[in-house]
């Protein structure tokens, strides 16, 4: 800079020695007035400019002119101008303000570009604020703190105010250059603001000119005119530029030397000013002006005037001028080096305390939320300040300040739980906020953050005795930074106010509570800063006068409140809500606590089971000791108690804790204490001693003694009847010590002990209690029990002594049991005494063997073993008895083999007595009771008169049989049977009795018959019992007769006195209708006589003909007469029969009828009675002469035929025929036939003589010709339909004949024909009519382009067509439903790697062609993947990217997905758009395919990493080689191949890492660099091999740097370097172990940065699972709060299934109420697909009353179905789809200023009060409609329609109405709720003025609005819906943590963990071997993809965390472990970019 300096000081002495010009040189003007001025002749196209110096004091413009073109040799033709260097055309006016030392241009135009640099003499001599502001303190003191980052800040400062007024982004670049090989040291300050004239240049170099300085003819302020700005939140105004001072003494705190360079707005030129601090020594030193120099005026990135080595980098910033319109650029050289020292070594200190400084110009108002969800937007957001460092060989290190997170306001800002936010107003304009922030004790700590700047230090002065109280938290901090316009006045600072600083009293809020705040001051401009802006003058003073008001702020308004109760309780309210304190963990339930006094304090209570509290964790049953209560507890944890609606973990401040006292033996009650009560100091020991020694002193056994013997010993077996002898006891404690009742003074007599005795017996059924006694202790005698003689019953017993307690005996005291003693004993049976006899056999039989049970019984009753020599005597007086022998078992003895033999009167058997005698027994018999019943079988006796029995045949043959036992006794036994079988004659019966019972029966059965007997027969009968074989039979004789009984039956016919006998079904001929007389009938037995007849006999004859029979008749034997049928087709079947018990007989015969004489004429239709219309009947009618039966008679002759007469309605004769059927003897009728009449039942007359017969034929239609619609418009009428929509309703056909009359042919079937284009679903199918001729086509939904088309309908029959209707469809475009995505984007733009892509910009078109809005942006999502598909759909591995935020000036109903990453991979790429149309489909558009191209080339990188060599300096060239074969390409940033067009070369050298290393390697040759040939980008590096004997300290570490050297890359951004360690050594067996152990450090290197890596992608997923969860949580709270408002019952919904439970029910109501009745408007609306569309009339409106509705809707009838449009293009549109039928009324074309005002009373109401009382209840129609949607649009359609209509009830009421207002003004139309109209010109009546009936109106009316009741629950359901999803969230979410919680737990990643810590362990380990200090080196440029990337499948970015794929991409990385490496992820900030 010195060098640039010395040149343009030697250019200033050459060019003021040039001659000056001027008029008259010889007289200077009448004044003397001298003004000299520099012009540069800027014509010449060279870059020798001619400069002259003239004098143009004295001269006019013109003059000056002339004496221009004189010196430059300017022609009179010539065109030219004169100009300031600011481009300004000098005038008459300009002319008048040149001032000495001023530089003018000759161009050839105004904006001609300079050919080469110029200069412009300037002066910048101090202002004289110099002086007035020299006391002021101007320098940068330290206060303990680097200043350097505050002179930074005064450059930030000048570039926000020059970046104000920008529109777009405020860009403030700071780079500090400290690479040597660009150049020496420099800072460079950018922005892209207004930049500066020459004029505002100067005036910047100026001291202390600042903006408010006013203009003057020396000084012309670049702020001139100021004024002031606006007032912004937190006064963020931009406008700290102030004194004219900060700039200046920045740059020389900085550095020695400073180049301005800048562009305003507007300008051709750039404009350059050096200051050094060399050349004002030099100046001063020659005494020339030092406030004097020169202004350069260049063309942009013209940098030939830079020259020098030391300003390389120059070229570089220069080169960037191209392309902007305005700038300024600060360039410090000379930096100082212990400011380079300090802003590489604390780059992220000062970095930071910039990010403090200028915090809320980043962030914005409300400062880095990073809790916030949504964050600051708005104007301070296109702030960009970004600092870059670029050293030698190292990485450029990048920081934007805004994405520094660590600076103390944003560690404030997101510490804080809530804020205090306040104003107060300082004289007129000055105004503070200020806000206060809350940090909450959480977790055991305090949230305060820490100031990382401040250093605590122990003080060595501090006195011992001395206690210092830490203020914890804040400590002893101010609470409040101050901020000047936004930006932070760092050594500033204000402690407290009054009313925020802790109270000297008593305070309702802990003290600790104020020491967690912290707090901000904005103050605007009006409070006074010193020039450097480090320091307040007197805000504090002027803030704490007694006179100042502060107000709290909420909402953005000033609360007049008193500032000191606003604070305190908000403060309150942040304790007792934010602090927590402690943790209450395992929650159990709620609770009620009625013993709490306040009632609304009961409930509720949630229970927890454990806290954490100061550390400790306290569970349920863990000791605790109280403090500060009286008395001092001691007990166990129950529970822990906290106020609230809590159900999971919860933190609070405080609580309280359930204690169950100890010992519970003591004191067995609960206490409730504060948890803050539990002594957190006291030991688990000391407690449980407290317990010990007080359950000491309770009773703890029992002394018992037997002092009368009869001791029971445990266990003892005794004989029933053995007494327990007398018990004395004593209860004593553990001590020993007696005891008669419980310890403490506190029991009285209550607390007494007794001694209860109880002896149960553990019996069969159950216990039972057999003795229970209390004893007291009688003070002198011990507790005492008689002795017990009762215990005589067999079984277990237990004695026990138990201790209880007076009054209550209760055995337990406080939960534990008072002391007892139990004995086990057993008592058994004794000797035998007496004897039972058990249960017998239950039947006992004669002869059958039994045994006898016998049991054995003590005195008790108990049984007991027999004797041995027991032998049992038995004896009977009527028996015979005996016995076999005596067998006992137990207790038991049995007398078996026991036979009885006696009489016994029947088988019932008889009771008999045995008397059992046992010898030896006290009571040695027994007296047995027994029932003897009859023996088995053993004989059969058979009773009869005698041997020989006669026996008639037909008849039963009786046989008594009786079975005997083998003591003659009747016996009987199961299924004992007793049989006779007959023998002689062939089918005889068998009889069988069943004596099973009775063992008596009578042997009988069917009677015993043989066939034909004329004789006696002789017969046998043999009778036995079949199933007793060992029993004898018995047989019998027996004599058959013939039988006397009927056999058989005769009937006879009398004529006269002659007989004919009748045979069976004989035939007998008879007049019809007569009766048959004079039948008789006979009896005969078997042998032929005739039997008489008996009236028993009689009464068994029986006739079919007639149920009544006379019985004297039959007698006699006649039969009654038979009576013969009417009709001769129907012949009498007659049969007479006989029956008794023996025989049953029959005998038939028919009666045959004959005609009568002849009573009328029979028509009769031989087939179907229906003929069709205009054909004849099918079927003939045949004629014929009848009896009065109907029975044809033989009286016609062909003879007749023309006797015969037809008639009826309609009939056609002419081809009717009357023909003599021969052969049936009748008349045929042929021929009938109707003419065309309606189709019907026809009516038939025939007549013959005097006899007349009418008959119906069904006259039915014509055969099928034609159909026709049922209940449809008219043919010529269009039909609308939207695309895709259904028809309004089904087509209707019937099927017609030839005369419109309906008809039917079911094999008639009706096909429908449309238009090729006309597409229905479903596909329309022929149907066939049904029984009533109709067919119905389905409301088919319609696909077609828009136009007209046309559907036929026709039948088929037969294969021949019949002509149906036509019916004309217009189809209407579906303006709702997307056909086609429209993508727009710049199909020009390039797309450079790692770069943003260019917007995409995507329509949703409907089938109208428009673009849809008010579309979803979550529908609409952009896929992107590599490569080409041949597909029409992306691949599964496509990712997928969401549209962008709209702005504000973009277009609706477009999507915008911008600022999309590029993926870093070259190649080919695919785009493709998505909407989601449904659940089922899908939009897609075209696939586009982008060429990603490589980015800007940055660095040198191989192909593949090599390893690290290890090389010596022996002579063996094997083991010195470096790199074998090594190829380098140019990439870009992101490992792209780049730079294909690029040729240089790489030279590589040896470095060592340590700069204090003088022994540097040399390569073969003994040179220190090599250099190879880069060509197309790329460089083989071959054969590079270490020098023999080189250079170089054993076993370090050295790196060779690849440089690669390219032609057109200056030093700024010239390619990286690629770095490449190698180690050396100077011994061969060293250097393999270095070999070995540095690729053993290469492989552990990579694995460590590997599982890094893994462990940092899952901390990153945790922090967002947990963000997230908060989120739902508190999404779920809103919700709940909001379904209370709308009374839903949130306590039920606790699961997913009970939400869709209540969702489904209260859908089930809401359908309901859309079920009820409800009158609703039929007219078929518009589709509403056209948004500009409203609808039909009819829609727009609902009326809640019917009548209302019913007159409103008659009085717009005309009007009901026009179509509203919000435009009449869109009017236009529907007149057109519809060929002018539909009416339409545009909005557009509305006058409005003749609308009602929707507001205005009605007339009868002036001024506010009724002019007269109005009958009927008026008020105006419009204001009974009901609006569902389009408010304001429907008053403007109503508000013409109906004007101010007005409703009353009645016609009186109407005419009185308007009777009385038309006295005051204009009365409008009148409507009444009973149908009348008046109108406005007062006419009324007749039909044209009365509404019809509602159901007349054919739905044309409006309809009724859903009741209130149906929008409630609709928005319950969509809040429940809400709910369900967040619900839903918040359960995914949790169990995510879980889940993933648990992964990070598992064996699996706690093995990781150690394994990264074993690999650290080893690398440092080896490294320390290598001689290495353990460095993690990561080098951008010599780093290269993992290997294990695809390349077919790139990273693509979606700005979005997929939280599912990171178990897999952890997987991933584990699995390829240990060769991934992962440089990247220690590197800086990368900057996205895009080529333009």
């Amino acid at each position: 800079m010195a060098a640039d300096s010395n040149n343009q000081n030697s250019n200033n002495s050459q060019t003021l020695q040039l001659p000056t010009v001027s008029c008259d040189p010889s007289t200077p003007g009448p004044s003397g007035f001298s003004r000299r001025v520099f012009v540069f002749d800027c014509r010449v196209e060279n870059n020798n400019l001619c400069e002259k110096v003239l004098e143009s004091g004295s001269m006019t413009l013109a003059d000056f002119t002339g004496v221009v073109c004189k010196v430059f040799s300017i022609r009179p033709d010539e065109t030219y101008v004169l100009t300031t260097t600011a481009r300004k055309q000098i005038d008459e006016a300009r002319f008048e303000e040149i001032v000495e030392g001023n530089t003018l241009y000759v161009l050839h135009s105004v904006d001609q570009i300079l050919p080469v640099a110029t200069r412009e003499h300037i002066e910048f001599l101090p202002h004289y604020d110099t002086i007035v502001k020299s006391g002021m303190y101007e320098y940068y003191a330290s206060e303990g703190q680097k200043a350097l980052p505050y002179a930074f800040a005064e450059l930030i400062d000048n570039a926000l105010s020059a970046t104000s007024q920008n529109n777009d982004i405020r860009s403030i670049d700071i780079r500090l250059l400290f690479d040597e090989s660009h150049g020496k040291p420099a800072v460079v300050v950018l922005d892209n603001g207004s930049g500066m004239s020459i004029k505002q240049l100067n005036n910047w170099a100026v001291y202390r000119l600042s903006k408010f300085s006013r203009k003057d003819h020396e000084f012309e302020s670049d702020h001139s005119g100021y004024i002031r700005p606006s007032p912004v939140p937190r006064s963020l105004n931009s406008d700290i530029s102030y004194f004219g001072v900060g700039g200046k003494q920045a740059v020389f705190y900085i550095g020695q030397s400073t180049r301005m360079i800048t562009r305003p707005l507007g300008s051709l030129d750039v404009h350059e000013l050096v200051l050094s601090k060399d050349d004002f020594e030099k100046k001063e030193k020659k005494k020339e002006a030092i406030y004097s120099g020169f202004i350069r005026n260049r063309k942009p990135g013209d940098s030939s005037h830079i020259t020098t080595d030391d300003e390389h980098f120059l070229h570089g910033i220069i080169s960037e001028e191209n392309g902007k319109d305005s700038f300024t650029a600060v360039v410090i050289t000379g930096v100082q080096a212990e400011h380079v020292s300090y802003l590489k070594s604390y780059f992220h200190l000062w970095t930071r305390e910039l990010a403090h400084v200028y915090h809320y110009y980043v962030h914005g108002p409300n400062g880095n939320d990073m809790k916030s969800a949504t964050r600051n937007t708005g104007f301070m957001q296109n702030i960009d300040i970004q600092i870059s460092m670029s050293e030698k060989s190292k990485q450029t290190r990048v920081v934007n300040l805004r994405e520094i997170n660590d600076d103390m306001q944003t560690r404030y800002i997101n510490s804080s739980a809530d804020s205090f936010e306040f104003r107060t107003r300082v004289e007129d304009d000055g105004v503070v906020e200020g806000i206060i922030r809350y940090h909450p004790f959480l977790y055991d700590n305090e949230t305060y953050p820490d100031d990382p700047n401040i250093v605590s230090k122990p003080t060595d002065d501090d006195d011992e005795d001395c206690i210092t109280l830490d203020k914890g938290a804040r400590g002893k901090r101010p609470i409040f930074e101050c901020f000047w316009n936004g930006r932070l006045i760092p050594y500033t600072t204000v402690d407290d106010f009054e009313w925020c600083s802790p109270p000297k009293k008593r305070a309702t809020v802990p003290l600790e509570c104020y020491n967690r705040i912290s707090g901000v001051l904005f103050t605007n401009d009006r409070f006074q800063v010193s020039t450097n802006k480090l320091t307040f003058m007197d805000l504090e003073l002027r803030l704490k006068d007694k006179d100042i008001l502060f107000t709290r702020v909420v909402n953005g308004q000033e609360q007049r409140m008193k500032i000191l109760k606003e604070f305190t309780q908000w403060l309150k309210e942040c304790h007792e809500r934010w602090d927590k304190q402690v943790k209450f963990t395992s929650f159990r339930g709620t609770m009620t606590r009625t013993d709490v006094l306040t009632k609304r304090m009961q409930n509720p209570w949630a229970r927890f089971a454990s806290i954490e509290w100061d550390g400790k964790i306290y569970r349920e049953g863990q000791y605790v000791k109280s403090v500060k209560t009286q008395p001092i507890f001691y007990g166990s944890i129950t529970q822990f108690l906290l106020f609230g609606d809590h159900d999971d973990d919860v933190y609070s401040t405080g609580g309280e804790v359930q204690i169950s006292l100890e010992p519970k033996a003591l004191y067995d009650e609960l206490k409730v204490i504060p948890i803050s009560k539990i002594d957190r100091n006291v030991s688990v020991s000391v407690i449980k001693k407290y317990i010990d020694d007080e359950m000491a002193r309770l009773p703890d056994r029992l002394s018992v003694t037997w002092p009368e013997g009869d001791e029971l010993i445990q266990n003892d077996v005794r004989s029933a009847g053995t007494p327990v002898g007398a018990i004395r006891i004593e209860i004593l404690n553990k001590r020993g010590e007696a005891m008669q009742k419980l310890p403490g003074a506190s029991h009285n007599a209550s607390k007494k002990l007794l001694v209860e005795l109880k002896v149960t017996w553990h019996s069969p059924t159950g216990d039972i209690e057999t003795n229970s006694h209390i004893s007291q202790h009688g003070g002198k005698w011990p507790y005492w029990f008689k002795k017990m003689e009762n215990l005589n019953q067999l079984g277990k017993y237990t004695l026990k002594l138990q201790t209880v307690l007076n009054e209550s005996n209760a055995d337990t005291y406080a939960g534990q049991r008072l002391p007892s003693q139990v004995y086990e004993f057993s008592i058994k049976e004794g000797k035998p005494d007496r004897f039972s006899i058990g249960t017998l056999e239950p039947l006992l039989r004669v002869g059958v063997p039994f045994n006898i049970p016998v049991e054995l019984l003590d005195e008790f009753g108990h049984p007991t073993h027999s004797p041995v020599d027991l032998k049992p005597v038995l004896e009977s007086s009527a028996l015979d008895l005996s016995y076999v022998a005596t067998v006992t078992k137990g207790t038991n003895c049995v007398i078996e083999g026991v036979k009885a033999k006696g009489p016994v009167n029947n088988y019932t058997g008889k009771n008999y007595s045995i008397k059992v005698i046992l010898p030896g027994l006290k009571e040695d018999s027994q007296l047995l009771k027994i029932r003897l019943l009859p023996g088995p079988p053993f004989s059969l006796r058979v009773k009869a008169e005698s041997e020989n029995l006669v026996l008639e045949n037909g008849a039963s043959f009786p046989l008594l049989v009786e079975v005997l036992d083998e003591a003659g006794n009747i016996t009987a036994q199961p299924k004992m049977t007793v049989s006779c079988k007959f023998l002689g004659a062939p089918n005889l019966p068998m009889y069988i009795i069943d004596c099973s019972n009775t063992g008596v029966g009578t042997l009988t059965g069917p009677p015993v018959y043989v066939k034909n007997i004329k004789k006696d027969q002789t017969i046998k009968a043999k009778i036995e019992i079949p199933s007793c074989k060992n029993i004898e039979a018995v047989e019998k004789t027996v004599k058959l007769v013939p039988s006397r009984h009927v056999a058989r039956l005769e009937i006879l016919s009398v004529d006269g006195d002659k007989a004919t006998l009748l045979k069976q079904d004989d035939e007998i001929s008879w007049t019809a209708g007569d009766s048959l007389q004079n039948l008789i009938f006979r009896l005969y037995d078997e042998g032929d006589r005739e039997i008489p007849i008996t009236a028993g006999l009689a009464q068994k004859i029986k006739v079919n003909w007639t149920p009544k029979l006379k019985k004297e008749d039959l007698i006699e034997g006649i039969l009654p007469d038979v009576m013969v049928p009417n009709s001769i087709k129907d012949p009498r079947y007659c049969q007479v029969s006989f029956q008794d018990e023996r025989v049953s007989l029959e005998r038939s015969f028919t009666v045959r009828p004959l005609p009568d004489e002849p009573k009328r004429i029979k028509a009769t239709l031989n087939g179907d009675c229906s003929l069709t219309m205009g054909e004849e009947l099918t079927a003939d009618i045949y004629l014929e002469i009848t009896d009065q039966y109907g029975n044809k008679t033989n009286v016609l002759s062909s003879s007749a035929v023309n006797s015969v007469g037809v008639s009826s309605e309609g009939l056609d004769k002419s081809s009717l025929q009357v023909i003599w059927q021969e052969s049936l003897q009748l008349i045929v009728i042929k021929g009938i036939k109707f003419t065309p009449i309606a189709p019907g039942s026809k009516e038939l007359c025939f007549a013959w003589r005097s006899f007349v017969e009418y008959m119906r034929v069904n006259l039915i239609a014509g055969p099928p010709a034609q159909l026709q619609f049922v209940d449809w418009p008219k043919a010529d009428k269009h039909l609308m339909v939207v695309n895709g929509k259904e028809f309004e309703k089904p087509f209707t056909l019937q099927l017609c004949d030839q005369w419109a009359n309906p008809t039917c042919d079911p094999q008639v079937k009706v096909v429908l024909l449309k238009d090729n284009l006309l597409k229905m679903a479903p596909v329309p199918q022929p149907q066939k009519v049904d029984k009533n001729g109709r067919a119905t086509f389905a409301a088919y939904r319609v696909y077609a382009p828009k136009g007209e088309y046309n559907i036929t309908f026709q039948g088929i029959l037969n294969k021949s067509t019949l002509e149906g209707p036509s019916v004309k469809i217009n189809v209407l475009p579906d303006s709702t439903k997307p056909v086609k995505l429209l993508v727009e984007y710049d199909q020009d733009a390039v797309f450079p790697a790692g770069g943003f892509l260019t917007v995409f910009t995507v329509t949703v078109l409907s089938e109208d062609g428009n673009g849809m809005r008010n579309l979803s942006p979550a529908m609409m999502s952009m896929q992107m993947w590599k490569g080409r598909t041949s597909g029409t759909r992306p691949p599964e591995h496509a990712a997928t990217l969401m549209c962008s935020k709209p702005k504000e000036n973009e277009k609706e109903g477009r999507f915008y997905f911008r600022d999309k990453i590029i993926p870093d991979r070259v190649g080919e790429y695919s785009i493709q758009f998505s909407f989601t149309v449904d659940k089922t489909r899908m939009l897609w558009s075209e696939q586009f395919v982008i060429n990603v191209e490589p980015n800007d080339p940055v660095k040198l990188m191989p192909d593949v990493q090599p390893p690290t060599p290890v090389v010596s300096n022996i002579r063996s060239i094997a083991l010195r080689i470096l790199v074998n074969n090594l190829r380098l390409k140019i990439m870009d940033e992101y490992d792209n191949p780049t730079g294909a067009n690029l040729d240089g070369k790489v030279v590589v050298t040896i470095k060592s890492p340590n700069e204090t290393d003088i022994e540097i390697p040399q390569f073969q040759g003994k040179v220190r660099q090599v250099q190879f040939n880069l060509s197309r980008g790329c460089a083989e590096i071959v054969n590079l091999i270490l020098a023999e004997n080189s250079p170089g300290i054993d076993g370090t570490e050295y790196i060779l740097f690849f440089n690669p050297v390219v032609p057109g890359f200056v030093k700024e951004n010239a390619l990286k370097p690629f770095e490449l360690p190698f180690m050396f050594s100077n011994d061969c067996k060293k250097q393999q172990q270095i070999a070995a152990l540095t690729r053993e450090k290469d492989q552990i290197t990579q694995s460590v940065v590997a599982y890094k890596s893994l462990f940092d992608t899952n901390n990153q997923l945790v922090t967002e699972l947990k963000c997230q969860a908060r989120e739902a949580s508190v999404k779920e709270v809103h919700l709940k709060t909001d379904l209370r408002n709308i009374d839903i019952d949130v306590s039920q919904l606790t699961a997913v299934e009970h939400i869709e439970v209540m969702m489904r029910v209260k859908a089930a109501e809401r359908e309901k109420i859309m079920k009820e009745p409800r009158r609703i408007c039929t007219i078929p609306n518009t589709s509403k697909g056209n948004p500009d569309v409203l609808g039909k009339i009819a829609h727009l409106a609902h009326v809640a009353d019917n009548e209302a509705a019913k007159v409103i809707s008659w009085h717009l009838a005309s009007d009901m179905d026009c179509v509203v449009t919000l435009t009449t293009d869109a009017a236009r549109q529907i007149f057109k789809d519809t060929q002018g039928r539909q009416q339409v009324l545009p909005l557009d074309t509305i006058y409005r200023k003749n609308l009602p005002d929707w507001n205005k009373s009605l007339p009868h109401i002036r001024n506010g009060r009724c002019c007269f009382e109005p009958l009927g209840n008026p008020v105006f129609v419009r204001d009974l409609l009901i609006f569902p949607e389009h408010l304001p649009n429907c008053k403007i359609v109503f508000g013409m329609l109906l004007g101010d209509t007005i409703l009353l009830d009645d016609l009186d009421a109407a005419n009185h109405y308007r009777k009385e207002v038309v006295k005051l003004t204009h009365c409008p139309t009148l409507l009444t709720r009973q149908g009348d109209r008046i109108r406005s010109n007062g006419k009324f009546g007749g039909l044209q003025n009365k509404a019809p009936s509602l159901d007349k109106l054919r739905g044309m009316y409006f309809g009724a609005p859903l009741p209130p009741s149906y929008h409630k629950l609709t928005t319950q359901i969509d809040l429940l819906q809400q709910y369900r999803t967040a619900f839903m969230k918040l359960r995914d979410v949790k169990s995510d943590i879980e889940t993933h919680m648990q992964y990070l737990k598992s064996p699996e990643m706690l093995k990781k963990r150690e394994e990264l810590q074993l690999q650290e362990k080893q690398l440092q380990d080896i490294e320390m071997k290598l001689g290495m200090t353990p460095v993690r080196r990561t080098n951008g440029a010599g780093w290269k993809r993992p290997v294990s990337e695809s390349e077919d499948s790139p990273s693509i970015s979606t700005k979005r965390t997929r939280r599912d794929s990171y178990r897999t991409q952890n997987t991933d990385v584990v699995s390829s472990l240990p060769a991934l490496s992962s440089p990247a992820t220690s590197t800086g900030t990368v900057t996205r970019k895009r080529k333009v």
